[in-house]
């Protein structure tokens, strides 16, 4: 299955950030750590490179990722030109207060009540934009949910006399080329419950962690490294969390499973993972 997932309102607000691209100074471009290529939207590179404003990465939920991962990440994306990247955990106002002093970095020259630092927040759904911007603000400014496309349209903040912040909805873009992409999307829950299938999704996510962390999933769900297998994960699960389909007693409810190793995985449970490296960029 192709999962494609573009809900009217982006169109909006993708025309309206272009528009906006063309009055701030630093683009501040919000990814999920665990697959920071393929949560980052095209769109956001053609606006940067059309504005030819510099941008800064934001590697969010670095908590959840691997960190061996994140750092190939960085020393990846640190190498560009006219780009910066952090990686953070943006309920931490520790590590957020970085964000716009590598901003100011970026735009040495606006730096005054007479010409303040405009700063542009962009992001596909759900990856934690708006918990990050109610950090930067020190207050619950925006709305913060466990489902994607919870901000619907261009938000403008004071932070200071120096300082403003713009907060744009989440953008997906229009046609998702790369199988593997959609998959990956849904797995962080980027995409909209109505344009996936859990158990598809689940199949893909455990296939992937098979390969990567074998002994996390092991060890999570009580199998042996040597004998796991896609099925036998959701199997362990569906047993062990009493996942029995209501009608039919003796059989496993897979979709129960599969909702419950997605919500693990998003969660952390499963421990520290990463569903991608430099290497495996997708196209």
């Amino acid at each position: 299955m192709s999962i494609q997932w573009f809900p009217g309102h982006m169109n909006a607000a993708s025309r309206e950030a272009r528009k906006t691209t063309q009055a701030i100074d630093v683009i501040i471009e919000v990814v999920d750590a665990r697959i920071p290529e393929a949560s980052s939207n095209p769109l956001i590179k053609d606006l940067q490179k059309q504005s030819k404003r510099p941008c800064l990465k934001v590697l969010n939920k670095a908590d959840l990722a691997d960190p061996v991962a994140t750092k190939a990440w960085l020393n990846f994306f640190n190498s560009q030109l006219n780009l910066k990247t952090i990686a953070l955990s943006g309920n931490r106002r520790n590590q957020v207060v970085k964000v716009t002093d590598l901003c100011q970095v970026l735009a040495p020259h606006r730096n005054s009540q007479a010409k303040p630092l405009r700063m542009l927040i962009l992001g596909i759904p759900n990856v934690g934009k708006s918990t990050l911007l109610n950090s930067i603000l020190q207050r619950r400014i925006s709305r913060v949910g466990n489902e994607p496309a919870v901000t619907k349209e261009q938000q403008r903040y004071t932070l200071n006399n120096r300082m403003v912040l713009i907060d744009s909805p989440g953008l997906m873009w229009p046609k998702i080329k790369n199988p593997n992409v959609g998959y990956l999307l849904a797995a962080i829950h980027a995409i909209g419950a109505n344009a996936v299938i859990d158990e598809e999704v689940a199949e893909f996510l455990v296939e992937t962690l098979l390969v990567r962390y074998p002994e996390l999933l092991a060890s999570r769900y009580d199998l042996k490294v040597e004998r796991i297998t896609g099925m036998s994960v959701l199997e362990s699960i569906a047993l062990k969390r009493a996942c029995r389909r209501k009608k039919k007693g003796s059989e496993f409810d897979m979709e129960k499973a599969a909702r419950i190793l997605l919500t693990e995985f998003r969660n952390g449970k499963l421990g520290r993972m990463s569903l991608e490296i430099p290497i495996e960029r997708p196209a």
